[in-house]
């Protein structure tokens, strides 16, 4: 409804770490990143710049916490950057190819397996939080969801990151990682990085899913 308040998420426990459930991301499974070409495959966006769920985020001493965005496949990887914004709304919609260009298609491997909390939804209930008010929330409530990426980090000094079913393509699961919690060199990458337009098979690739969702990709 126009000039509705904002909905108040519930606040992170203070004793997060006695509830979180942990899952593991094994050692050399692919992590799909769609990235700006300004970062390498496997370099960590240090913030504070953006304006997504997890990040930017601060540490406890207010310095920012550099991450890494990705997914258990292409599609999940591009439907949560470059299609991201894409309205749930029938019939034909557009993407402006200017917004595809300079973003490259790296696949990760870590280097270890990777020790995360898991955010689904069961494990959603045991921390007293609802997928609708973490996961699927619009852009307005992401400075409350933040926090609580800033509450794992800050309270959970053995998770490396963060693991949910993704929203924006509910077939495959989304991950964060935090770079501070990894040391040196914790992901290679497993194939050269392709661009997103100039790419063939990619960009065939991003086509079929723009077609999948009712999008037709226009310019130049």
């Amino acid at each position: 409804m126009a000039g509705a308040a904002p909905m108040i998420i519930p606040s992170p426990p203070a004793n997060l770490a006695t509830l979180v459930t942990r899952m593991t991301w094994p050692k050399g499974d692919i992590i799909h990143r769609i990235h700006p070409d300004i970062y390498q495959a496997g370099q960590f966006n240090p913030g504070p710049k953006g304006n997504a769920r997890f990040s930017p985020i601060l540490d406890a001493t207010t310095n920012s916490i550099a991450t890494i965005y990705g997914g258990t496949g292409f599609a999940c990887a591009a439907m949560e950057t470059v299609f991201h914004d894409v309205p749930f709304a029938p019939g034909l919609k557009t993407v402006a190819k200017r917004k595809l260009k300079a973003h490259h298609y790296s696949q990760l491997a870590p280097s270890f397996d990777l020790v995360l909390a898991d955010l689904n939804t069961k494990a959603l209930r045991k921390l007293g939080i609802k997928r609708g008010e973490l996961i699927d929330t619009e852009k307005n409530i992401y400075p409350q969801t933040r926090k609580w990426a800033e509450a794992f980090h800050a309270q959970c000094p053995d998770i490396q990151g963060l693991c949910w079913v993704s929203r924006q393509d509910d077939t495959a699961r989304a991950i964060i990682l935090f770079e501070d919690r990894l040391g040196p060199k914790p992901l290679s990458a497993a194939t050269t990085s392709l661009d997103l337009v100039t790419d063939a098979a990619t960009h065939a690739a991003l086509v079929s899913l723009a077609d999948d969702i009712g999008v037709k990709i226009t310019g130049r």
